[in-house]
């Protein structure tokens, strides 16, 4: 047989008498949250209809409460209010109860918050996405500027960028991103290798697989890969730091201390992506050619015959071609990483946003770029 469980010996309780012209409301027992919720309802009832209350006053007997919080102190002012004009009165409350009561009006009594500003019109809220826009635009040349002109101290006084911090961002943004881009490479070699022996087969063709995927990777998709590794491992890291030290006010103590922030903090940052991409382009490139000559082992090509369609394909003016597009694209990654991780604002979103601003606008930035990159190239007959 289940045991009940007996209600706690000072749990609140309420007895409504009528004494000639008046009620008395006597609380007893312990009136917290809980009690005052189970009471509201009945205690309101009481002190509003019963008839005896409607010539005389309300008087509530508080000499049995052993305890009193703000939520049954609301409770027991919500009577007094629900009385209406009839006169509502407290009595026997101790030392603590009257001190609760007494904050507890003080409390209700205080003006509430401001209402929140009216909703903006669609007009109105279209301008004001536009002022903002333009707002990090200007925030976005403000900082080139910086940097460039941090740049140029640095090239006349060379100690500004510390060589530690230089290594250091160098093993973060290349070192421990190899086995990361040796993978994605080689999977993009052996799916390319798959997806173009396909249609290549119906024209016999399959011998010239590594040409296609020799070029595709070395003018473009090498750069583009390496540069999405970047923004989503290096650049949202850049950015989460940084904005980790904008919000604990790191960078404005460093401001007043006379350091330039951007020197200090970007500069090291910017060097390590620049220099980490070509190596990283490279590394993706042998990487997605080995799958390919693994793909075309199995199709039957020996890897004499994948070399001499490399050979006849490729030039070094590709393979430059392609470094150079990675050293640009990470300094931009960097730049907007660093970027997104200073302008960050404050509250406990305000590194997430930061982070998720520079993957996304260092991968757009990206393929923006190769775009224009491949118009440039295609008119300078590269």
């Amino acid at each position: 047989m289940p045991t009940a469980i007996p209600p706690p010996p000072d749990l609140a309780r309420l007895e409504a008498r009528p004494e000639g012209q008046r009620l008395v409301l006597a609380f007893s027992g312990r009136l917290d949250i809980e009690a005052a919720a189970r009471l509201w309802r009945a205690a309101m009832r009481a002190a509003a209809d019963r008839p005896a209350a409607r010539a005389g006053e309300v008087v509530l007997d508080l000499a049995g409460l052993t305890a009193l919080d703000s939520a049954g102190a609301t409770l027991l002012l919500r009577i007094a209010e629900a009385a209406g004009p009839r006169a509502a009165r407290f009595e026997g409350a101790s030392a603590g109860v009257a001190t609760v009561l007494a904050r507890t009006r003080a409390a209700l009594a205080a003006p509430g918050p401001p209402p929140g500003p009216p909703p903006l019109s669609p007009l109105a809220a279209l301008g004001r996405a536009g002022v903002a826009r333009m707002r990090r635009w200007v925030g976005g040349i403000g900082f080139l500027g910086e940097a460039a002109a941090a740049t140029l101290r640095a090239l006349r006084r060379p100690a500004l960028v510390r060589g530690r911090d230089v290594l250091r961002h160098l093993d973060e943004v290349g070192t421990r991103a190899f086995p990361l881009t040796v993978l994605l490479g080689t999977l993009i070699g052996v799916i390319l290798a798959f997806q173009s022996s396909i249609p290549m087969r119906r024209f016999g063709a399959e011998v010239f697989i590594p040409q296609l995927v020799g070029i595709s990777l070395l003018r473009e998709l090498g750069p583009l890969l390496a540069a999405v590794i970047l923004a989503g491992r290096t650049g949202s890291a850049f950015a989460a730091e940084l904005g980790t030290m904008t919000v604990n006010e790191e960078v404005s103590a460093l401001r007043i201390m006379g350091v330039d922030p951007v020197a200090m903090l970007v500069l090291p940052r910017l060097l390590a992506a620049t220099l980490a991409m070509p190596v990283l382009t490279l590394l993706l490139d042998l990487a997605g050619l080995v799958g390919m000559g693994a793909v075309m082992g199995t199709l039957g090509f020996p890897p004499a015959a994948v070399l001499a369609q490399l050979e006849q394909a490729l030039s070094l003016g590709d393979l430059l071609g392609g470094l150079f597009k990675a050293a640009v694209f990470g300094l931009v990654v960097g730049g907007i990483g660093c970027h997104a991780g200073l302008s960050a604002g404050m509250g406990p979103r305000a590194v997430g946003d930061a982070a998720t601003a520079a993957v996304v606008g260092g991968i757009v930035a990206t393929i923006v770029l190769d775009g224009l990159f491949a118009v440039l190239f295609f008119r300078l007959g590269l």
